[in-house]
């Protein structure tokens, strides 16, 4: 029962007469709120009205959690919904009395100047204790001066000094009635030695300026909690614009990793000094190790590394933020559920021994009826199946824990669960800060120079180490000048990647080619530490990316225009899937949806974005291809489908930011042609795109081509412009009606009269072998459908079929003479035999005999249709499905030597059985 507490058994004993006034259930603002105005009415003066409020809640708090098993967010909520209550009343009162002194504080419009309390920690994040401080930062919005009254006139600095004065001695002062909150301001700038309360533009001075990468950490938490009116109107938003970009980088920000390992090391350094000589102080399920704090770090960590370039994950909850990172993959969902069970469990027992005597402390009691009293309070019956929940490993118990039967006595039982969740939670900090093993214990980083610590790239311990032909390539490499002019911290982490390279060669996890790609990968990056320091910290991202390197020459080059796609080498899940087109596009709207969110939501943001994602997508791509998952037609069909997406999201945000639009939805759709139409897009592949739109809804038809051509310049500036963080495609839209000299963007009416060659603006042939290969990519479904039935009535029409071969041949003709010799060599594709010889023979039969076999309309590929010819009865047998073969083969061929960057023109001899097969296929439908 909760009357086992000593606070709750004072509460009931001082303030039964009071009690009744709080109603049932868990306490939110608006009854808070109307409980410190009863205690007001009651004449109880303001600061008692708080007091008493406070006691009351927390009595209700321990009795609902205790007693009837209140959820850890129902306690927390309360707890927050208290502070800012408690806040609000006591801001009111404070900026009352100092109007009354010095008159309302004005900025340079005549506007009154905002003043914000701003919640950190777990009053930032709502997950306040039912005995903790709060931490506080007072801001305000810029420099001014009071109007005047009985004190005289002030600077707005010294008005909002006097209104958070007064706010500790309402919220914070020990009174008869207690207190309401302990308050803490050590996180403002500078700390104690800084002013109370700091204007934006100092707070914005000092990120730029001082900020640290701790002060990082906590401003993550932070969050204006008082008044409501100031967050309601949107005036705060000017905080939050200083805040989010301090906190979170454009860039995947694993310097931080070292930021956070000194603060750790600090935390735990003075947790084992206070419990020097005091063993009970171990038991400390906030700081020791595996309590609270490091499941905080855990998150936090990951939120700053990686929350600049993924929006959709930030959040201030500590058990909000487990399910984000493991939604999105960036920590393992089992893992993300048991450490989300110990943020639980320890902070449920951080409550009950901060019920006991209402005491800021994270301490397990040493008396033995407490102990029993917070394990049963907890459920744990004592029984040794129990304890094995969390997969922990624990210390021996002693003897006297066991009782008969072989159950533990109730203290014992929640030390074995403690036990149990500790070790877990240490195993995952650990493995996430200390590459998998835990701290030294009084290690400080080792000496520099000597065996026994890190080594810098230019040691020539170091090199000692290393394979000759290594150590060659990496004493040329750390001579250069730009090696040599980089920070110590830089050149130690080179020494260390290279000195786990060569590690890797020795147990035959890479070739020693691909630990020299390491190096050629490095050096275009060495201003860029991010990425460095992102492989030091995460050791399993670097031992794949050498499997990788030493597979193909190209991801390297891919590697090093792109170089944040390294991360997505952490989750190995994400590189077994093929790529899931839905899903692609999901998270792409869900980031889209926090960038709106956070404000962030400009043509910028979203550019990148839009680059990072089809980035990583093909990344995961070539990782399956060069590991051969996946096979070269899957490797087009992906690329492919992910073009689709990219171009369609492209689409409708682009036309969200379109000033001209005079709608909503546009009647818009964009065809695909050449590889993408045929579904056999490359890596590097342009898109070669038309643009159609249909408003013959719309009365003013010039203003719709005006809309739509703007808007397609617009698309294709999405599309092509090289930011900061890439580029995505080229564009082509030669293939438009009349070419270059058409207009970008043609209606759908347009576009249909021209292909079915009415009137005198006519297609020409060649024009109608692409659209062999054109498909509906993006847009309004309905004009896809419209295309399509046009593309198949126009493919479908009668032809002279003597005239048509001739035309076609005389086009592959052109093409070959525009192709410089290969020199005895066989071209995979411009050679006679070669793939071109086999597209062109697919699109003669669709053109000359569509009309007669419908399934050859279909846009299936150049394998798919050859096989349906032959099964059509157009080319004899086996001819058609040798052909397939060896266009399949062919391209495989030239896929592999791509990655490799190595030519695609090969002997002769090696691709013998297949340039035969396509010569017999062009003979069959060419007839020479």
């Amino acid at each position: 029962m909760a009357e086992h507490s000593r606070f709750v058994q004072r509460i009931r004993r001082r303030y039964a007469a009071e009690l009744p006034l709080l109603p049932p259930g868990v306490p939110h603002g608006q009854v808070i709120h109307a409980l410190i105005a009863t205690l007001e009415q009651a004449r109880r003066p303001l600061p008692a009205a708080l007091r008493v409020a406070r006691q009351l809640v927390i009595e209700r708090l321990a009795v609902l959690d205790v007693e009837q098993a209140a959820s850890l967010s129902d306690i927390t909520s309360a707890m927050t919904a208290l502070a800012e209550s408690t806040l609000e009343r006591a801001l009111n009162q404070a900026l009352t009395d100092a109007d009354a002194r010095h008159g309302p504080p004005l900025g340079a419009t005549g506007q009154r100047i905002d003043f914000w309390i701003v919640g950190m920690g777990k009053l930032g994040a709502r997950e306040l204790n039912v005995s903790s401080d709060i931490d506080l930062i007072y801001v305000y919005e810029e420099d001014g001066q009071t109007v005047g009254g009985p004190g005289g006139s002030i600077t707005a600095h010294e008005y909002f000094t006097q209104v958070a004065r007064q706010l500790y001695t309402l919220i914070g002062d020990v009174t008869d009635d207690g207190f309401v909150f302990r308050v803490d301001l050590a996180l403002r700038p500078n700390g104690n030695s800084g002013p109370p309360v700091v204007s934006l533009s100092m707070l914005e001075e000092y990120f730029l300026v001082q900020g640290r990468e701790w002060e990082r950490f906590a401003w993550l938490k932070s969050r204006v909690v008082a008044p409501r009116a100031a967050v309601e109107s949107g005036r705060a938003i000017a905080l939050r614009s200083l805040v989010t970009p301090f906190v979170y980088r454009k860039y995947l920000d694993y310097g931080v990793f070292e930021g956070l390992r000194q603060l750790h090391r600090k935390i735990r350094d003075e947790a084992q000094r206070r419990a020097a000589g005091r063993p009970e102080r171990a038991n400390d399920v906030k700081l020791s190790r595996g309590g609270i704090r490091e499941i905080e770090f855990i998150v936090q960590l990951l939120l700053v590394a990686r929350g600049g370039q993924f929006p959709e994950i930030r959040t201030r909850s500590t058990l909000k933020a487990l399910d984000k990172l493991a939604a999105g993959g960036l920590m393992k969902a089992d893992n993300a559920r048991k450490l989300a069970d110990a943020y639980v469990f320890l902070r449920q027992v951080e409550h009950r021994i901060q019920y006991l005597d209402d005491q800021q402390t994270h301490l397990l009691p040493t008396v033995d009826a407490d102990l029993a009293w917070i394990a049963s309070s907890l459920d744990l019956p004592g029984t040794a199946d129990e304890a094995a929940r969390f997969d922990g490993s624990c210390m021996p118990l002693p003897e006297a824990c066991r009782q008969p039967g072989g159950g533990l006595s109730p203290s014992c039982a929640l030390l074995d669960r403690l036990c149990g969740v500790r070790e877990l939670v240490a195993t995952e900090f650990d493995a996430l800060l200390h590459d998998g093993q835990a701290p030294a214990a009084g290690r400080s980083g080792g000496c520099r120079q000597c065996g026994d610590g890190p080594l810098a790239i230019d040691n020539e311990t170091l090199l000692e180490r290393l394979p000759a032909e290594l150590a060659d390539r990496v004493r040329a490499f750390a001579a250069r000048p730009r090696v040599q002019a980089l920070r110590d911290e830089s050149k130690l982490r080179l020494g260390k990647l290279v000195l786990r390279a060569a590690g890797a060669v020795a147990k035959d996890e890479c070739t020693l080619d691909a630990a020299t790609r390491l190096i050629d990968w490095i050096e275009p990056l060495l201003r860029r530490e991010s990425y460095l320091a992102l492989l030091v910290e995460r050791p399993e991202v670097q031992r794949r990316l050498l499997r990788l390197l030493g597979l193909a020459r190209w991801p390297m080059r891919y590697l090093i225009r792109h170089p944040g796609v390294i991360d997505e080498l952490a989750d190995e899940r994400q590189l077994r899937e093929r790529f899931d087109r839905a899903g692609f596009v999901a998270d792409l709207e869900e980031r889209h949806a926090a960038w709106v969110r956070s404000g962030e939501a400009d043509e910028g943001s979203l550019l990148d974005t839009l680059r990072r994602a089809h980035h990583a997508e093909v990344f995961r791509t070539l990782v399956r291809d060069v590991e051969q998952r996946i096979t070269v037609e899957e490797v087009a069909d992906d690329l492919s489908a992910l073009a689709d997406a990219v171009v369609d999201c492209c689409l409708r945000w682009a036309w969200s930011h379109l000033k001209q639009r005079h709608r909503e939805v546009p009647r818009f759709a964009v065809i695909a042609y050449g590889k993408l139409g045929g579904l056999e897009l490359g890596y590097g592949s342009d898109l070669d795109l038309v643009f159609v739109y249909d408003d013959a809804d719309e009365a003013d038809k010039d203003r719709a081509q005006e809309v739509y051509g703007a808007f397609v310049r617009k698309l294709i500036n999405w599309l092509t412009l090289r930011t900061a963080a890439g580029e995505l495609f080229d564009i082509d839209t030669a293939l438009r009606p009349n070419g270059n000299s058409g207009l970008l963007v043609t209606s759908i009416d347009s576009f249909e009269r021209y292909q079915r060659g009415r009137g005198s603006n006519t297609a020409w042939t060649w024009e109608h072998q692409a659209l062999s290969r054109a498909r509906f990519c993006a847009g309004a479904q309905d004009l896809g459908e419209r295309f399509e039935a046009t593309r198949r009535e126009v493919l479908s029409m009668p032809r002279e079929p003597e005239a048509l071969r001739q035309e076609v041949a005389a086009m592959r003709e052109k093409v070959r003479t525009s192709r410089p010799s290969s020199g005895g060599r066989f071209d995979v594709k411009y050679s006679d035999g070669g793939m071109m010889d086999a597209e062109f023979a697919v699109q003669y039969l669709v053109l000359a005999e569509g009309a007669h076999h419908p399934a050859l309309l279909d846009n299936k590929g150049n394998i798919a249709l050859l096989c349906r010819a032959e099964e059509c009865g157009l080319l004899p047998a086996g001819v058609g499905e040798a052909a397939a073969d060896a266009y399949r083969e062919l391209r495989r061929a030239q896929h592999r030597a791509r990655l490799d960057e190595q030519p695609t023109q090969f002997d002769p001899a090696l691709l013998a059985t297949e340039r035969a097969a396509i010569e017999s296929l062009w003979r069959a439908v060419f007839g020479h």
